[in-house]
């Protein structure tokens, strides 16, 4: 996959100019190329591999892989603009993973019973700001199962480094399979075993972003990989813990989520922040994480450490893309044909924000789009807002849809608020503090929906100027 970004302009960037994972790495990205909700100045760049890493002699860092879709569109050879619906396909047709026997993940193994083992000197996870409660694995693929192994699934949560052998983990309440699996290892107050995978082949990574009700328990989200490469993948038995390993994997973290066990996150920096979450601020630190007890860490020769920067165009990528896909398949099932596009563009963080592109065939479509907004909120409760556009919109062009709202919309008129709803805890206005009259607890939001498209009826009076045909323009460019 790398060798294939390589022969794409501008897509990939190596540097053998020696960085600090510590804020530098990240603060080095920021301008090159980490865009999204991230502190300006920043922009869309490539894929940046990072060949010396201070204090990790022998691993790379890679960091951006996913920071544009554009470059997600490469990978997965599909065209850029409809990745959602490429997506859904997926979901809707998985290729379950399989058991091989052949596991680069394993080549070098270090375990926790060996005298100088520390996570620490052999994971190269970065800090994303110096104020960081840590180093952090931000796009580690944690694989887990419950207690009967019945069910197995993957979701990526974000886990800084305690301590030689410890990780704090977030799993946000609600919603994901690896949280459940937890509380039932935790009722019985037994350890729950996991694999965290790192460095994989971003069909994976994304695939496994997906969330209820798309996904729903017991829907293993590497059958979404498998469709994505229609090649199935593949699985080794971890070494030290009952649980499976993605066999190729650049670096793998084994262990067990202790039970009735938690940890401060910033136990070691006393910041109060945890690091920069999707909105683009520095998540509060939690007073109790979950606890990882890593039993061992192993990794391929000369390894990739991979990692992302949190409010960057990568975790729009991430988070946006399958959110796409389920908005898609809810509304097609609810409203076929109504709903031609969806975008959840970098302002939203991939998870606020989504633009739908809406065709009104005749009269009884009318207000058929604000439906749509409706089922958008029910296929992702953590959406927060809605644009609804008509179908000469370009959804990808926030100038466009900006114009769409200038020129087709009332505000007393088009204007949606749907108070009292859930939604993301990481949006800083979401606390009863902002709006004590409606926000009873955080992650409480007034939803919006701004309604740009034009009333059927008026269709011929919002008609673009239409500009002359020309198929062979880029010969003037010559």
């Amino acid at each position: 996959m790398l060798a294939e970004l390589k022969t794409q302009p501008g897509q990939y960037h190596a540097t053998d100019v020696a960085v600090d994972p510590n804020a530098e790495l990240s603060g080095v990205y920021r301008y090159i190329g980490a865009g999204g909700t991230v502190e300006r100045p920043t922009q869309e760049g490539p894929a940046m591999m990072f060949n010396h890493v201070t204090g990790f002699p022998g691993t790379k860092v890679l960091t951006g892989l996913m920071a544009s879709r554009k470059r997600v569109g490469l990978m997965f050879h599909h065209d850029y603009h409809t990745l959602g619906q490429f997506l859904n396909d997926a979901v809707e047709n998985p290729v379950p993973p399989v058991m091989v026997d052949d596991a680069p993940a394993h080549e070098v193994v270090h375990k926790a019973t060996d005298p100088d083992f520390d996570i620490r000197k052999l994971v190269a996870a970065p800090t994303n700001t110096p104020q960081d409660a840590g180093p952090y694995i931000t796009v580690g693929v944690v694989l887990g199962s419950n207690k009967a192994k019945t069910m197995s699934d993957v979701t990526i949560h974000r886990m800084v480094l305690e301590d030689k052998d410890k990780l704090g983990i977030y799993i946000m309440p609600g919603g994901r399979h690896i949280g459940a699996f937890a509380k039932e290892y935790e009722a019985a107050n037994e350890p729950m075993p996991v694999t965290i995978n790192i460095g994989l082949d971003p069909a994976i990574t994304i695939g496994c972003t997906f969330e209820p009700p798309t996904t729903p328990l017991g829907y293993n989200e590497l059958g979404v990989a498998g469709a994505i490469r229609q090649e199935a993948v593949g699985l080794t038995p971890a070494l030290t813990v009952d649980e499976n390993a993605i066999a190729r994997s650049e670096f793998t973290l084994e262990g067990v989520i202790m039970p009735n066990e938690r940890i401060q996150e910033d136990i070691n920096t006393h910041t109060g922040k945890a690091m920069p979450e999707f909105p683009g601020y520095d998540g509060d630190a939690n007073p109790a994480l979950q606890v990882i007890k890593v039993t061992a860490v192993t990794h391929r020769e000369n390894p990739i450490m991979q990692s992302v920067i949190g409010p960057s165009e990568e975790h729009v990528s991430m988070a946006g893309i399958p959110t796409e896909a389920s908005i898609l398949e809810l509304t097609n099932r609810a409203i076929p044909g109504k709903v031609r596009n969806v975008y959840n563009p970098p302002a939203g963080g991939g998870k606020l924000m989504t633009i739908m592109q809406i065709h009104k065939e005749d009269e009884a479509d009318e207000g058929i789009q604000r439906q749509a907004a409706l089922l958008a909120f029910s296929a992702f409760k953590e959406l927060k807002t809605v644009i609804l556009v008509d179908e000469d919109v370009d959804i990808f062009d926030m100038n466009d849809v900006m114009w769409t709202v200038n020129t087709r919309f009332q505000a007393d008129q088009d204007l949606m608020v749907l108070p009292g709803m859930r939604n993301h805890p990481l949006d800083p206005s979401e606390r009863p503090e902002y709006d004590p009259k409606s926000i009873r607890t955080q992650g409480m939001s007034s939803k919006l929906v701004i309604d740009g498209t034009v009333p059927f009826d008026m269709k011929d009076q919002f008609v673009r100027a239409q500009f002359m045909k020309v198929t062979d323009w880029q010969k003037y460019l010559k």
